[in-house]
């Protein structure tokens, strides 16, 4: 009887320990999947802030930037430099088309706010403050430099751009110079094709 007494107190305590590690593996699976949801929701908030707010993807689409950016090319566009600063000559910017607000342009800038842009012989000259008679833009990075005649005065809040790939790129000689509003951002890196992959940065003129 006494055997029979201690044997039923055995399978209690053993039923005791398994009924407390089935608990405590619950407990532990219910703690690590909540964890996980936290992270799983941080992340998101997270990618969500730097995919809208900071750093965009964009698809170069067409040949108007040739030879410098080509079709397909996956583009990071920066969205926070412009907020503590104003774009630059020479940046190669995101903007909403002048035309059709769903669409975006990729084009360089050129011409800065309040100054006057004149194209002729194959040559960019801007005139403004510190160049009064004017001054021819190097472009360096152009395999052809076909451009036409245009004469342009830029706004106060407005910038001149234009493509690299000057035939084949409808841009401010054709549709006016943009609003500052209207940028989106300015490329900082080419993340595809992995054997063309580069970090962007203004090129350095001669004024």
């Amino acid at each position: 009887m006494i055997k029979e007494e201690e044997k039923e107190l055995e399978i209690e305590e053993v039923e005791e320990t398994v009924g407390k590690s089935e608990r405590n593996f619950l407990a532990a699976a219910s703690t690590f999947f909540l964890e996980l949801i936290k992270i799983v929701i941080l992340a998101g908030i997270t990618i969500g802030v730097v995919r809208y707010f900071l750093f965009k993807p964009f698809y170069v689409k067409g040949q108007s930037m040739e030879p410098n950016y080509y079709e397909k090319d996956y583009l990071i566009i920066d969205e926070l430099s412009y907020r503590f600063r104003e774009p630059q000559r020479g940046e190669v910017i995101v903007f909403a088309a002048p035309t059709n607000n769903k669409d975006y342009y990729l084009k360089r800038i050129l011409g800065l706010p309040g100054e006057r842009i004149k194209i002729e012989d194959n040559k960019v000259i801007v005139y403004n403050d510190e160049h009064p008679q004017g001054v021819v833009v190097e472009e360096f990075y152009l395999d052809e430099n076909t451009i036409g005649s245009v004469m342009q005065t830029i706004g106060l809040d407005q910038y001149f751009v234009m493509g690299d790939n000057r035939d084949s790129s409808y841009d401010s000689r054709r549709f006016g110079p943009i609003d500052e509003e209207d940028i989106v951002g300015r490329t900082v890196l080419r993340g595809w094709p992995f054997t063309r992959i580069s970090k962007f940065s203004a090129p350095e003129y001669n004024f």
